[in-house]
């Protein structure tokens, strides 16, 4: 499904199918990376599934397909501008097909929203950092693996040093009054982030 959402999309902009197949080649070999274990395809895919059930309440559906594609397209832990860096791709993309400078803008938005996961004045990004964050939500086995391979996409660092940026990143998520901008998500997740977040908190610290 990940791979026929994608080229209908941008057959909504293009005709030319050998630059469609391309563009898909090119998210396939940025998510399948070896050094990926999180921020992967399925990732998209977890989204993609969670972002079509609320797709009513989506305003501009193009432009959350090309922020869902494109947000972690550049990936590189040792960096803290990957979403600039994802976002002036998912441009450069967007421009090679035709894509109204309108759509470009907002999705430029979207994917810089994901660095600080912050509430938003437009209602489509707030669904889409949500629907980026509801991995904090889910049952304490699955959030486990997801810190697990987190914690493999940053082997480069010692545990300590490890222990100490993950912990901020926590702190900072827990010091939130909400983690949830939407309703639709707050009421799905909330209450079992916060319990996941506290509880890998504890495991550090211990």
């Amino acid at each position: 499904m990940l791979r026929n959402t994608f080229i209908e999309l941008l057959k909504n902009y293009t005709k030319d199918d050998s630059l469609i197949d391309h563009l898909w080649t090119e998210i396939v070999e940025h998510y399948a990376a070896h050094n990926r274990y999180y921020h992967t395809l399925q990732h998209l895919d977890n989204l993609l599934l969670l972002l079509i059930d609320l797709k009513e309440k989506i305003k501009n559906w193009d432009v959350i397909l090309f922020t869902l594609y494109y947000h972690d397209i550049i990936y590189d832990p040792l960096q803290s501008d990957n979403e600039a860096k994802s976002a002036d791709l998912a441009e450069k993309r967007m421009k090679q097909i035709g894509v109204s400078n309108h759509i470009i803008k907002l999705c430029r938005k979207q994917i810089l929203a994901t660095k600080s996961h912050l509430e938003s004045t437009d209602s489509d990004t707030n669904y889409f950092t949500d629907a980026d964050l509801s991995i904090l939500g889910q049952a304490w086995e699955m959030y486990a693996l997801y810190f697990q391979n987190v914690r493999k996409e940053y082997a480069i660092y010692s545990n300590a040093m490890y222990r100490v940026g993950r912990l901020k990143v926590l702190k900072t998520f827990l010091s939130m009054h909400r983690i949830f901008k939407t309703a639709y998500f707050y009421q799905k997740f909330e209450q079992q982030a916060q319990e996941n977040l506290k509880k890998e908190v504890v495991q550090l610290e211990g």
